[in-house]
């Protein structure tokens, strides 16, 4: 499966799919597939990007 989120950067904000009581997240960085995203009421996660397609938010 190809890097779901390639065109994350950090700083964009955006949710996980199946994990919505994460609330919003903002993108720290984006490293060969790896996202770490700061959840609101996750905390920071990472995510790999061939496995999992973030949605962006626009707000």
């Amino acid at each position: 499966m190809d890097n779901l989120n390639a065109m994350l950067e950090p700083g964009q904000i955006v949710c996980h799919p199946q994990q919505s009581d994460w609330g919003k997240g903002q993108v720290q960085s984006n490293i060969n597939g790896k996202l770490t995203v700061m959840f609101e009421h996750m905390g920071k996660v990472v995510i790999d990007s061939h496995r999992v397609a973030l949605l962006p938010l626009f707000e």
